[in-house]
């Protein structure tokens, strides 16, 4: 029985489709997953529970993905050989045009100020595991001279606050840094992007006070992601409004700043 010309084109994979996903069992991750799969994508799903990523795996291929691969593994631990895990998911794919940093710790900041190994975690989570990722990802970049790496930031690292000063220094650092890899990428035609979401509804924000026009999806986040991977500056803010609202908030005085509870 011959294939359409329409069928064939749905379900092949193109080159821009082929990506990987670290810390895909995130409600951003999952989110963002799902729009790769109805768009026909080759996928690796890389996180910890490897049930639940055997049923997002059935859940993408039910939407359209037309490969998925899973890794079960703990990727603050696994950084030391990012290399050699991306260049395996690349194998099985045929080749890599993203990879996607959506992993990190929220942890609590009175917590760390007291105990080394919570603030060890936030950091290592947020930026020194996530950095090695980027950097071995960008090797692979560089060789091909195409794709990009995308990596969830987040506001908190546009002003420091004594709420979450250690997670927004992280996270902070980590957008400095895709600026940077994305200056370096760029004379080779690849692309490195940080994601900047504001408040997300999300397991990780459940013991904060939900709701209001500042609150996202993970839907809307996902969808940012997405369109950062083919195309914006280094920066991306997600939703847009956030640019203007943290620009606001880093031009308030000291003195006035530090009168907050933020």
């Amino acid at each position: 029985m011959s294939v359409s010309p329409k069928l064939e084109q749905k379900t092949m994979v193109t080159p821009s489709n082929r990506v990987v996903i670290l810390g895909a069992l995130s409600a951003i991750a999952i989110a963002t997953a799902r729009i790769y799969a109805s768009e026909g994508a080759a996928l690796v799903l890389a996180a910890r529970n490897s049930e639940r990523l055997k049923g997002l795996a059935d859940d993408l291929r039910a939407r359209g993905a037309v490969q998925v691969e899973t890794a079960a593994l703990d990727l603050e631990t696994a950084s030391s050989d990012a290399a050699a895990h991306l260049a395996r998911w690349a194998q099985q794919l045929g080749g890599l045009d993203h990879v996607l940093v959506i992993y990190g710790y929220l942890g609590a900041q009175d917590k760390a100020s007291n105990d080394a190994g919570e603030l060890a975690r936030i950091l290592s989570s947020n930026f020194t595991s996530a950095v090695a990722w980027c950097e071995a990802a960008a090797g692979m970049m560089r060789a091909q001279k195409r794709g990009s790496i995308v990596a969830v930031s987040s506001v908190a690292g546009d002003r420091g606050r004594q709420s979450n000063y250690a997670y927004g220094a992280a996270k902070g650092g980590l957008a400095l840094y895709m600026q940077g890899l994305a200056h370096s990428l760029a004379a080779v035609g690849a692309r490195a992007v940080a994601v900047k979401p504001g408040f997300v509804d999300t397991p990780m924000t459940d013991g904060l006070k939900k709701g209001g026009p500042l609150w996202a999806k993970p839907e809307a986040i996902g969808e940012a992601i997405r369109r950062a991977a083919d195309r914006g500056g280094p920066i991306q803010y997600a939703p847009g409004l956030w640019r203007l609202i943290m620009l606001v908030i880093r031009t308030v005085p000291a003195f006035v700043f530090h009168k907050t509870k933020l």
